[in-house]
């Protein structure tokens, strides 16, 4: 990975390249770097979790990550490519003319953040069992790789390691780990004689297996998510043309859903050939290395976790640094922001600077919050429940002005703002009122109920406050189509005035 860092910075001449690889992916790198950034612990380690207490219906969290990945390449990857913007906020401000937009960028640092710092903890997990290491030592080894590589290089040095990370995920989980636990669990014919019915549901109910309501949420959740989150829109500004970041993204949301579909056989293999002696969800991936696999196979299937939970910290660390450096920052201190032209301009060596600056420090920061939190009792629920919440948040408060601005023209600058503002209250208000019901904090956060209020209310305000409002100026409706028509435009004027 190191190696691949500095290679990278060999191609990083410009703030475009470090940022989203000059805007020169073709399609193999492209849906190599997009695969690898949306599958991490989660989908694998997790996914094989869901699959051994689950079955087959265990593979739909995986598989709503890909379906989102499906429909932002077909259906909005191309207008996003053509804007030539590098942040969420950037888009809301272009498409709403609009400041209040802005506090977007808050949501979208502190889900960035949360998303880099479970990344982190979560590969530390192996580190521990292969080095038995301290967990917080673990963090910072791993944490030091990821951080050496993004700085050196940013997006380019990010996206040649992805590369390497997606080859050993593609080998590790399906030339590896499936053929080999599916035939010490007797191949299909024997996970069909030794396991119940319900393993084999695509849809469980009250016997076993993920019910409708909970598949339902993933997809509002993980789905709606991937179509919005900064992290995955960074990788789609990386693509060279709107037919690779149509074709390549979907050829990576293909790779995705049979992703899940092998984690939840390998997951249904280990049930049978391990038994129901397994500890905890999250220790069946390791303990099939560990136990059904040769030595050395079994090394290259844990480098396989590893590189998941690499790729999408590093994925998160880049976003957060855009965000902070290019909307959260000119937000609070009034400075102008640096609009997409004069980060493209390729004589912008102080912005690729700054940037690197800022990958470093919250880097730094994001490691030491992970090895922290290791250290504490709860830590890792403490990480969960702040992830969910940004998560949440994210979805319930921004997903409406962002796909409204993209699909509905009358949507206007208040109506963006109203609906992320009440979006998000509501979606906390209902976290809090699940956690009184139930007289456990956690559970009110992890509750289903939240993200369906918050974006009913988003929502319904948005409609109600844009039908009501002028729309966007004539100046920032022409700059928002111009862009979209792919004349690189400059940023229309925004002012803290009604649109």
């Amino acid at each position: 990975m190191l190696g691949f860092g500095f290679w990278g910075r060999t191609r990083t001449k410009t703030s475009s390249d470090y940022l989203v690889a000059g805007r020169r992916l073709g399609g193999f790198l492209y849906a190599g770097t997009m695969a690898a950034v949306v599958l991490g612990g989660a989908s694998t380690v997790g996914g094989v979790g869901l699959g051994y207490t689950m079955g087959l219906s265990g593979m739909w969290l995986v598989v709503s990550i890909g379906v989102g990945v499906l429909v932002l390449s077909l259906l909005f990857a191309g207008q996003l490519q053509r804007l030539r913007i590098h942040t969420v906020t950037e888009m809301l401000g272009l498409r709403y003319g609009h400041r209040a937009t802005d506090v977007s960028s808050i949501v979208m640092l502190a889900y960035t953040i949360f998303l880099a710092v479970t990344s982190t903890g979560a590969y530390a997990t192996v580190l521990h069992v292969l080095l038995g290491w301290d967990r917080w030592a673990c963090i910072v080894l791993g944490g030091a790789v990821v951080l050496v590589y993004s700085v050196v290089g940013g997006m380019w040095s990010i996206t040649l390691a992805d590369q390497a990370q997606f080859f050993i995920k593609t080998i590790g989980i399906f030339f590896l780990m499936l053929p080999l636990t599916l035939l010490a669990a007797g191949g299909w014919s024997g996970l069909q004689q030794r396991l119940d019915a319900s393993y084999f549901r695509l849809v469980g109910d009250a016997n076993g297996g993920a019910d409708a309501q909970t598949i339902v949420t993933w997809f509002v959740i993980y789905m709606f998510g991937i179509l919005i989150g900064q992290d995955i829109w960074q990788r789609v500004f990386t693509a060279r043309s709107d037919a690779v970041a149509r074709w390549g993204g979907t050829a990576a949301g293909v790779y995705v859903v049979l992703y899940g579909a092998a984690g939840a056989v390998i997951g249904m293999s280990a049930r049978v050939a391990l038994g129901d002696g397994v500890g905890a969800r999250d220790d069946v991936y390791a303990k099939v290395a560990d136990t059904i696999l040769p030595v050395g196979i079994g090394g290259i299937v844990l480098a396989a976790a590893v590189a998941a939970m690499m790729s999408t910290a590093s994925g998160a660390l880049i976003a957060a640094a855009t965000v902070a450096r290019n909307d959260v920052v000119p937000m609070l201190t009034g400075r102008e922001r640096a609009t997409s032209d004069s980060v493209d301009d390729p004589h912008s060596a102080e912005h690729m600077r700054e940037n690197r600056s800022w990958v470093l420090g919250l880097g730094v920061v994001i490691i030491a919050i992970a090895a922290g939190m290791s250290s504490l009792e709860g830590g890792e629920s403490i990480v969960v429940a702040s992830l969910t919440v940004a998560y949440d948040i994210l979805v319930g408060g921004l997903l409406v002005a962002i796909l409204g601005g993209l699909v509905w023209r009358r949507g206007t600058g208040q109506g963006a703002a109203a609906s992320m503002l009440v979006g998000t209250v509501v979606t906390l208000g209902t976290m809090g009122f699940m956690g009184a019901k139930l007289g456990n904090l956690l559970g009110g956060i992890l509750s289903n109920e939240p993200i369906y209020y918050g974006l009913a209310a988003s929502l319904l305000v948005y409609v109600v406050v844009s039908l009501v409002t002028k729309p966007a100026s004539p100046e920032a409706r022409r700059a928002w189509e111009q862009r979209l028509a792919g004349a690189g435009a400059p940023r229309a004027a925004v002012t803290d005035t009604p649109d």
